[in-house]
């Protein structure tokens, strides 16, 4: 996995079954559900073989996949977005008297980086009325707080002790974090939609690795969604390049020879050598399309949404607005 800059699990391990030509992998196990408009992913990696293979520790990753999900169409939005609740639901162990606490990563100032903080505008928020008025409080909607913490560049301290400082004081039961994601292929960009269990590295899809949110370092289990808004630029030319000599290969017989060595040539030393080519003149480049503004702003209230009826059981549509307003 050297050199493959990718947060999902699904295509961790998409890399390996084409490096190896095989589709069982050692240590995971993979479930496959196909809906009319999407398809659920189930990665589990259940032995350490598996974690080091694809490069993922231990745990669930289910992936949700729409790829019509950019056109904004309000039913596929709802589809996905009950899709998520029922997802996160397996993979929590709440009751009504569970307290969650949900944090928006990212740069609210970067766009391709600002799915967290907005998403977490979206949430229904409740501990406050918990506290104050418990009695208004319907059964099933249970105590969540949420909080954007920004980056380090922002408060000068790192998110994860942000973030342990506020669980230390709160006490919640359970962590949700939110944050944008780097992905290996463009049409992967705002229509897929990770949950995993193991908690997150802020930052690794890009190489910008920040101290992990994980059980082992809040003390409470992390729950992270994330949503791929960028593609690195030496990974698309890498793969851009495989394609035109698959090309070259069944469309001449002319310079075969030649094509077939650079087709067999290792992944990752082709990836290096393009990187080496691309960085002395831009440096670390990622790619995101030239509507990212309106995509983070779909994606985030489809996931907003499915958190709220997966935090919160007996709110629908009639009875939102009551908590909201």
């Amino acid at each position: 996995m050297a050199g493959i800059r990718t947060d999902l699990a699904i295509e961790a391990r998409e890399f390996y079954s084409r490096q190896e030509n095989r589709e069982d992998i050692p240590g995971v196990e993979m479930d496959v559900d196909k809906k009319e408009d999407y398809t659920v992913t189930r990665v589990k990696v259940v032995e350490e073989v598996g974690a080091r293979i694809i490069g993922k520790p231990l745990g669930n990753y289910i992936t949700i996949e729409a790829p019509k999900l950019r056109d904004n169409d309000k039913d596929l939005n709802d589809k996905v977005g009950r899709a998520l609740a029922e997802e996160v639901a397996r993979v929590t162990n709440l009751n009504d008297q569970s307290v969650i606490m949900v944090v928006g990563l990212g740069n609210w100032n970067v766009t391709p980086d600002a799915l967290g903080p907005r998403t977490v505008e979206h949430l229904l928020v409740t501990r406050h009325m918990k506290e104050y008025m418990p009695d208004q409080i319907d059964e099933g909607v249970r105590s969540v707080c949420a909080v954007a913490p920004g980056v380090l560049g922002i408060t000068g301290i790192e998110t994860s002790e942000i973030i342990r400082g506020i669980v230390e004081k709160v006490k919640p039961d359970l962590v949700i974090a939110i944050d944008a994601l780097a992905s290996r292929k463009m049409e992967r960009i705002s229509t897929t939609i990770q949950i995993a269990d193991t908690g997150i590295n802020p930052g690794s899809g890009v190489g910008n690795n920040r101290k992990e949110l994980s059980q082992e370092s809040m003390g409470i289990p992390v729950i992270a969604i994330g949503v791929p808004t960028v593609v690195d630029a030496a990974t698309m030319a890498s793969d851009t390049i495989d394609m035109v000599i698959d090309s070259l290969i069944n469309g001449s017989a002319k310079g075969g020879e030649f094509y077939h060595m650079l087709k067999n040539m290792e992944k990752t030393e082709k990836y290096k050598l393009i990187n080496e080519v691309i960085s002395p003149y831009i440096g670390n480049l990622m790619v995101t399309p030239k509507e990212i503004d309106r995509l983070i702003d779909d994606i985030a209230v489809i996931i907003a949404n499915g958190l709220n009826a997966a935090l919160h059981p007996s709110i629908n549509e009639e009875n939102m607005d009551m908590y909201l307003n």
